[in-house]
């Protein structure tokens, strides 16, 4: 079974970085793509960033700009570096890949990793 394992999270102050990892079980030239998403208490889990096979980048709006996602085929990880961290920035951050073929379609998630924005 694929797992993706976060790793990274903490406590940064408002204006700080942070840079987050994923590692996955299998090769990452596996997935067709690889994200992250974010889910505070009491809201929706959302779409925070993702990075197709064809090196294809999205971000939500939140946080273009401030955020990057880039990953390294070689170690089978994929990262997301934060920049210029605010208070509403804190949540719980899921590793996701998404693994496509003629006849299906599979999602994987990570088990989370907290980051708190606080001063």
């Amino acid at each position: 079974q694929v797992q993706l394992v976060e790793s990274g999270g903490g406590l940064v102050q408002p204006g700080g970085s942070l840079r987050l990892s994923c590692a996955a079980s299998i090769s990452t030239f596996s997935f067709d793509v690889m994200g992250w998403y974010r889910q505070a208490p009491g809201k929706q889990r959302e779409a925070v960033a993702g990075l197709t096979n064809v090196n294809s980048r999205n971000y939500a709006d939140s946080v273009k700009g401030r955020f990057i996602i880039s990953r390294d085929n070689a170690k089978d990880m994929v990262y997301l570096q934060m920049n210029s961290l605010k208070p509403e920035d804190t949540a719980v951050y899921y590793c996701f890949a998404k693994k496509t073929s003629t006849s299906q379609s599979n999602d994987y998630w990570g088990q989370g990793t907290q980051v708190t924005v606080s001063s």
